[in-house]
């Protein structure tokens, strides 16, 4: 004999009806919101200094986004040292796929664990796309006087407390990459902070600074130009765009690996069906040979395309928030 299903009480009847109704208003809400957008151009901001490494890239994906989008993607710098005034804007911002956040290993994932944000980088923000990697150049003056990685570690061993590395603020990539350097090495030097990547580039050029960790967008043009060394890449593979430098693990010094990335970002609540609109223009832009030779040339690496949409972004900000956090308190790395 069949037992019959037992019946719900009345009121969770009624509320789950009316909880019914709510989630077809909000899907039918997301797909009027699908339908008519965009309608004006969005904002993608960039929360560095114009004419840096970040900035670059922005524009190049940005401008092909416009493309698929039917609308400009428009590119405004929120310059601060460490990002946090640009993403505070961005976080503040109407959840309508209207304004996107550029988001950096630094700015998502490094200044959660150095500063006490005004936001939450793990909730106040739903994830678009990655957009690429780029792993970091050791780089020096051009008359620094050493031929290879080995040299430049012999001559800091040499001469502690002498050499001078610019980064661009503390809690910086390059801040970061030169305290687990040392670390590394046994070494010891100084540091010089700047308000921008610019900054330091060219006081890099100039002889007044020893040595950066730079990202290859910004250091590539002036490594071709002969203006700084490189001696080596801070990932597990060479370039792709410049396969003549070595790694860290050829140039000896094994298993140091940095690897920053771009991604999109927008402020949480923003309709799904807006931010599979947004993801879609990134995934159009990343495929473009034109776009990808461009980033190629600025040393950039690409994800496979079933990596860059927003589940696979969500899952990677995850793991590389729970990596570097702990790491990051573990170092002690001081923010004066």
């Amino acid at each position: 004999m069949t037992r019959p299903a037992p019946r719900l009480p009345k009121s969770l009847v009624a509320l789950s009806a009316v909880l019914g109704l709510v989630a077809l208003a909000g899907r039918s809400m997301d797909h009027a919101a699908a339908q008519s957008y965009p309608v004006r151009p969005v904002t993608m901001i960039m929360p560095f200094a114009a004419g840096g490494p970040s900035d670059v890239i922005a524009r190049i994906v940005a401008d092909r986004m416009g493309v698929s989008l039917g609308q400009p993607v428009i590119v405004e710098t929120v310059p601060s040292a460490s990002g946090l005034v640009g993403v505070a804007r961005a976080v503040r911002a109407a959840p309508d796929g209207y304004t996107l956040s550029l988001g950096t290993w630094p700015t998502h994932v490094l200044n959660g664990a150095l500063f006490a944000l005004p936001y939450d980088l793990r909730t106040d923000f739903a994830p678009v796309s990655l957009l690429a990697s780029n792993p970091m150049l050791i780089v020096s003056r051009k008359d620094f006087p050493a031929k290879d990685l080995q040299d430049v570690i012999a001559w800091l061993k040499a001469n502690p407390d002498q050499a001078m590395q610019g980064a661009s603020g503390q809690g910086s990539s390059g801040h970061v990459a030169g305290t687990f350097f040392q670390a590394a090495t046994g070494t010891r030097y100084r540091f010089v902070f700047y308000r921008s990547n610019m900054q330091q580039v060219q006081d890099l050029m100039a002889g007044r600074i020893d040595l950066m960790f730079d990202f290859p967008s910004s250091a590539l043009p002036h490594i071709r130009a002969g203006e700084i060394k490189a001696y080596a890449v801070t990932d597990r593979e060479r370039l792709t765009g410049a396969p003549e430098i070595p790694t860290t693990d050829e140039a000896g010094l094994p298993d140091f690996h940095l690897t920053g990335w771009h991604a999109l970002f927008v402020p949480k609540g923003t309709p799904t069906a807006v931010i599979k609109i947004l993801s879609a223009a990134v995934a159009d832009a990343l495929a473009d040979p034109q776009v990808r030779k461009r980033l190629i040339d600025l040393g950039q690496e690409f994800y496979p395309p079933d990596q860059l949409g927003p589940q696979a972004l969500a899952a990677y900000h995850k793991a590389e928030i729970e990596k570097w956090w702990p790491i990051l308190k573990d170092a002690g790395i001081k923010i004066e």
